[in-house]
């Protein structure tokens, strides 16, 4: 008889041999937050194309990168929506007076969440020093405990691994998280005519005990409109 949980050996005979791998610390810490954050967390999700030219020509001018500018986007769009900047507890919502901004960082074991404290008070330049300080840090193991604490939001940039469109999950303590796809050249229509131009897909994936449809549409379609001007 096979120990439990391990397959008949007709089963495993038909996969091959099979290597067990341990995950590391952050693995399993992944690994436990995301069944609990699916267990507990209902959340709403949500999804808009916007228009990349101005992004693209802001990020130029300004000398940073495309994160940078939406990162600040989602800061400022924060300090005028209480509820996406705040989260649900114990049956009561929580709204904080700090729009600290966490971003998702691949690192080459796994992904970590470093924050950026009083983005909204932050210009582009000052942004794009932060997020290359701590990108930094994170791909050398070398980030401290304070550099992943007191996030009130999520950002997580999918431009470097080329996918379109992606939903993040809601980090608990926080309300919502939103994910940037890779910036896409697409046909559009100006003037009425079809030119060459750059489209991004902004998700929202939010705690629908806090951020209800209005709360989330609004704060989509802010942060689009400051993408796009």
């Amino acid at each position: 008889m096979s120990a439990p949980g391990t397959p008949p050996v007709a089963t495993q005979s038909l996969k091959g041999e099979t290597t067990v791998e341990e995950p590391d610390r952050g693995g399993r810490a992944i690994a436990r937050r995301s069944a609990e954050i699916r267990a507990t967390i209902p959340d709403l999700e949500l999804s808009v194309d916007v228009d990349a030219e101005a992004l693209l020509q802001r990020a130029a001018a300004d000398g940073v990168s495309t994160t940078a500018v939406l990162i600040g986007a989602c800061a400022a769009a924060l300090r005028e929506s209480p509820r996406l900047n705040g989260a649900y507890r114990d049956g009561r919502f929580e709204l904080y007076s700090r729009v600290n901004v966490g971003i998702v960082i691949q690192t080459p074991a796994t992904q970590v969440v470093v924050t950026i404290l009083d983005a909204d008070a932050k210009a582009p330049a000052q942004l794009e020093g932060e997020l290359t300080r701590l990108t930094t840090r994170a791909r050398a193991g070398e980030l401290t405990p304070p550099e992943q604490a007191g996030a009130t939001f999520t950002v997580s940039d999918l431009g470097e691994s080329g996918i379109h469109r992606g939903a993040g999950l809601v980090i608990p303590s926080q309300a919502a998280t939103l994910t940037a796809g890779a910036i896409r050249a697409v046909p559009v229509v100006r003037d009425g005519t079809v030119v060459a131009g750059h489209q991004l897909t902004l998700t929202l994936t939010s705690d629908h005990r806090i951020v209800f449809g209005t709360h989330a549409t609004g704060f989509l379609g802010r942060v689009a409109e400051l993408v796009q001007t």
